[in-house]
């Protein structure tokens, strides 16, 4: 239904996900300032780029009616997920595959440039995401574990938990849609990122 939209250079490189609404933040808020909203589980350059404008970002349950409604409620100037979802308000609230395009293709058109090499200048994070068959997870016991055997800076329950760690961050939660648990972490290095999520998904099949 051209909901999400996915990106592929000039080059013919395929990009993350993550890249498309990364690039329709950044063209909205080079004309226009104010609040991002996106959920718990997108990139936190998404952050970094809401911060070159000084614009402020806010987080939601994994889900675009969750995205959607926040947006409302602060009056976002743009939000979306990191599956390729962009929510643009003057066309709708809900995700659009080609305000995306429009977006994107603006913003390559104002910077003059490709997007190999507008891509180049956004924040670099190696993000992995893992699923595991559908199993009970006890959420508090978990949470415990993780901190004891990984560390911890910051912990967010809004939507399963997450994990901030020195390295970077980890989220786990159960899926709203298939019958499996989702663990998605990211780092500044590919090797953390990793590292991360496989020792938390270590820690779930352990008995």
């Amino acid at each position: 239904d051209a909901d999400r939209l996915a990106i592929v250079s000039e080059k013919g490189e395929g990009l993350s996900e993550e890249y498309t609404l990364l690039l329709a933040i950044k063209s909205v808020l080079q004309k226009r300032r104010g609040p991002v909203v996106t959920n718990i589980s997108t990139s936190k350059a998404v952050e970094d780029i809401a911060g070159e404008f000084n614009c402020p970002v806010k987080r939601t349950k994994v889900g675009d009616v969750y995205v959607s409604r926040c947006m409302k409620d602060c009056r976002a100037v743009i939000g979306g997920e990191g599956n390729g979802g962009v929510i643009f308000p003057p066309v709708n609230y809900a995700r659009d595959g080609i305000a995306a395009i429009a977006l994107i293709l603006e913003l390559a058109a104002r910077e003059n440039a490709p997007l190999s090499f507008i891509t180049k200048d956004l924040p670099s994070y190696f993000m992995v995401k893992k699923k595991i068959k559908s199993i009970f997870v006890n959420f508090d016991e978990l949470r415990e574990k993780i901190i004891k055997n990984l560390g911890c800076v910051k912990v967010d329950l809004l939507d399963g938990i997450k994990i901030w760690l020195d390295e970077g961050w980890v989220h786990i939660r159960a899926s709203r849609t298939e019958p499996v648990i989702r663990v998605i972490s990211e780092a500044k290095i590919k090797e953390d990122a990793e590292k991360i999520c496989d020792m938390v998904v270590e820690l779930i099949l352990k008995k």
